[in-house]
């Protein structure tokens, strides 16, 4: 079986602005920029909850999503937001707590009482607090 050759560190070459890239590379800036311009970057949610399941912390993104302003949503369980019989909550979060990281879908229940279907994902973070991403999948249900 022949060698391998050894890695080689990428070179790096640092420009002080845009003006002294080479050609290439302005023509590959200026499509993606283009490009990039065309999609609707959406906010991620982000909350992170207790071990008693409750708020400790929410995006400025997700209080909107939910209809709430952070100073309610701090020190409320996140089962107050989830779709009454969508979720086993004491079992999942208990393979959570196993596991210490999940994804999947979550449906939610804002303030107005439309439910919002979120793709999640959420790890146990080293100060044991659980820290979920969420983006919007589909809502009016």
């Amino acid at each position: 079986m022949p060698r391998r050759k050894p890695y080689n560190q990428p070179r790096v070459i640092r420009y002080e602005s845009e003006e002294e890239y080479p050609d290439l590379t302005k023509r590959v800036v200026r499509s993606l920029r283009q490009e990039l311009g065309q999609f609707k970057i959406e906010p991620q949610h982000v909350t992170v909850v207790d071990r008693d399941r409750k708020y400790v912390e929410v995006s400025d993104s997700f209080c909107q999503l939910v209809g709430y302003q952070r100073e309610e949503l701090i020190g409320k369980r996140y089962d107050d937001l989830t779709a009454p019989d969508t979720n086993d909550i004491p079992t999942v979060f208990g393979l959570f707590q196993k596991l210490g990281y999940m994804h999947g879908l979550w449906l939610l229940v804002s303030r107005a009482g439309t439910r919002i279907l979120v793709r999640y994902e959420a790890r146990l973070r080293p100060d044991s607090y659980i820290e979920g991403h969420m983006e919007v999948v589909g809502a009016g249900y």
